[in-house]
């Protein structure tokens, strides 16, 4: 009997074969005395004795205690160096042989094919996203093994613009697996000898739960946080996406305001004091004020020193930018429902169309004092600007009526305006009495025109 054969062989009394029972179920599998548990495929090469990555290998055991693999080595004799101990992450089980032939096939183009990162802290993601989590932080000058080119979301630099590179599945020395895209990635081939990097390693990076939590976050302008606070949203603020970027990705952090489009190259992000980091090889640093508002601080030409603020808002930007839009359209709508043509004795007849246009004819007593004689009667409405408090019983809301005037980006009228069942008024607003998008005073004259709409006639 099989059985038999194995405990003459091993000389193993029948309680040594209910300790391996026992061993089994602690997480210790092995098998029988000649068979194996499969065949599988070498993924990070071996220097004693040297074994290239890419070979299949029979697989005898598998110890999750140990997380090791206990595999055959090619072309050695039977006896007690036939097998080596593999850890569990650097080799694939596959099954039959035919099975592990394939997927070395498969697995070809990368076989020789390691990475030494050159950006202290970049991050390994759940998947080949610049938006995935982070499941492991590199070290500068650490070694991985690439184990396949991916798919994936184009990764985005400092400035906005995709970056060049792709996206690999690989393998860490700790058997960390993940994505990480290759623009900061230094490839290269292994034929042999010592595993090593190019420059020093950096010290271990140790655990920074702020740091990490800063570097998974947005970072907006503080002016942001503010017209989120006041719901008085500016689109095309939005839309330019102003912020600041630490490049963990790239080595490249960014300062993206109004008045200032700085970069900033380094080499990691270290820490310098409670919850401050400084960017290794520039004069840029940064402090967690609280764990939705970071002071950036950088010197500028002449070397003075300045201090951003920054915020991390409770929405996207995409989703501030889709609630805004939907508010304004609800408010244009319901002047388009009340007319869409409105009529005035003195000041002519308006037109609104469902995509946000107008026309206007007959409103020469308005020229030149409020609308230049040189526009055309036709243009666009915007719900762009807001009320203040004083305003907010005596007008339903305002806008801005722009004209269209080949040349001439000030051909505007600013206006509140007011619905009722007859029509609507409209008081025209001079630039001096709006502030930051909002009306807060009057004209000292203020010029007041009611229009009724073609249903209320």
């Amino acid at each position: 009997m099989r059985t038999d054969a194995c405990r003459k062989q091993h000389g193993l009394p029948y309680l040594g074969l209910v300790l391996m029972v026992g061993l089994l179920f602690a997480g210790i599998f092995f098998a029988s005395c000649s068979s194996r548990l499969g065949w599988g495929v070498l993924l990070w090469s071996t220097e004693d004795p040297p074994i290239p990555s890419g070979t299949v290998l029979p697989v005898y055991i598998r110890s999750n205690i140990d997380k090791v693999w206990v595999v055959g080595v090619p072309g050695a004799g039977r006896g007690d160096h036939d097998k080596i101990e593999i850890p569990l992450s650097r080799l694939e089980l596959v099954g039959s042989r035919g099975k592990a032939n394939k997927r070395s096939e498969s697995f070809a183009p990368y076989t020789l094919v390691y990475a030494e990162n050159m950006q202290d802290g970049l991050p390994i993601r759940s998947s080949p996203d610049n938006s995935a989590r982070r499941v492991y932080r590199l070290r500068q000058g650490e070694i991985i093994k690439v184990l396949s080119l991916v798919d994936g979301q184009p990764a985005i630099g400092a400035t906005g613009d995709p970056l060049p590179g792709d996206w690999f599945r690989v393998l860490t020395v700790d058997g960390s697996t993940g994505y990480c895209f290759s623009y900061r990635l230094k490839l290269f081939e292994y034929t042999g000898g010592p595993l090593a990097a190019s420059v020093p390693i950096s010290e271990y990076i140790v655990d920074d739960p702020d740091l990490d939590m800063l570097l998974s976050k947005i970072w907006s302008p503080e002016s942001y946080s503010s017209m989120i606070e006041n719901q008085r949203i500016s689109l095309e603020e939005l839309s330019r996406n102003w912020r600041f970027d630490p490049g963990q990705e790239t080595g490249i952090a960014r300062i993206y305001v109004p008045g200032i489009d700085l970069s900033f190259s380094h080499t990691g992000i270290r820490p310098d004091g409670q919850r401050a980091w400084r960017f290794e090889g520039s004069n840029l640093s940064m402090q967690m004020r609280s764990d939705t508002t970071i002071a950036v601080q950088f010197s500028e030409g002449s070397g003075i020193m300045r201090t951003l603020l920054f915020v991390s808002l409770p929405v996207d930007i995409d989703g501030l930018i889709l609630q805004e839009s939907a508010r304004r359209e609800r408010q244009y709508n319901a002047i388009y429902e009340q007319g869409p043509v409105f009529s005035s004795n003195n000041f002519g007849t308006i037109t609104f169309d469902e995509d946000g246009m107008f026309t206007w004819t007959g409103f020469d007593l308005l020229i030149p004092q409020y609308i230049d004689e040189t526009v055309e009667g036709s243009g666009t409405v915007s719900m762009d600007i807001f009320l203040s408090g004083v305003f907010e019983d005596r007008y339903t809301g305002a806008f801005t009526m722009r004209f269209d005037n080949p040349g001439r980006e000030d051909a505007l009228l600013r206006c509140m305006y007011s619905l009722d069942g007859q029509g609507y008024r409209i008081e025209i607003i001079p630039e001096s009495s709006i502030e930051d998008l909002v009306v807060v005073r009057r004209a000292v004259a203020p010029m007041v025109m009611y229009f009724f709409s073609d249903m209320g006639l």
